[in-house]
C-alpha cells in the first residue's frame, strides 16, 4: 500500500539528494503494510516530485529515534527536539529507493478529490505505476 506524505521543499530536496533517510512523523501509520510514499512537496511547489521505498518504520522514545536516525536525519538536533517537544512517542519511516517524476505532478492526477494532507492519507486504488515517468537516482 501506498501513503501520500506532505513534505516541506527543503526536506524533499535532502531526501531527493539522499542527505535526508528517515522521515520523521509524530504518528505512525494505522494499516499495515506500506511499502511506498508519494511524495508531496508543499508550497510554493505544490506537486507531487517523485516516490521512495519503504524500508522500515521504527517508532520509540524521541531520544532512541535520534540515537538511531541521526547520522542521516537530514536536520538537526535542536530542530528534532523542537519538533517532539512534551511528546513521548517518535515515529522515523527509513528511506529506501527513490525514484523521481520527469515531471511534477498535479494532485488531480490521483484523482479528483485528492488535496494535501495535512501530515499524510492513504492511498487506497493502487495509481499504476505506469502513469509516472521517473529520473531514477
Amino acid at each position: 500500500m501506498k501513503v501520500l506524505l506532505s513534505i516541506k521543499p527543503e526536506y524533499v530536496d535532502k531526501i531527493l539528494s539522499g542527505e535526508k533517510r528517515f522521515e520523521f512523523r509524530k504518528v505512525s501509520f494505522s494499516e499495515q503494510g506500506i511499502t511506498k510514499v508519494l511524495i508531496y512537496a508543499t508550497k510554493p511547489v505544490g506537486k507531487l516530485v517523485g516516490e521512495f521505498e519503504v524500508t522500515n518504520i521504527h517508532e520509540g522514545s524521541p531520544e532512541l529515534i535520534w540515537k538511531l536516525t541521526k547520522s542521516f536525519a537530514g536536520i538537526d538536533k535542536k530542530y528534532f527536539d523542537s519538533y517532539y517537544e512534551g511528546r513521548n512517542k517518535a515515529v522515523a519511516i527509513a528511506i529506501g529507493k527513490v525514484n523521481v517524476f520527469k515531471t511534477p505532478m498535479d494532485l488531480n492526477s490521483l484523482g479528483e478529490r485528492v488535496t494535501p494532507p495535512q501530515s499524510f492519507c492513504y492511498i487506497r486504488n493502487e495509481v499504476e505505476q505506469s502513469q509516472f515517468e521517473f529520473n531514477y537516482i
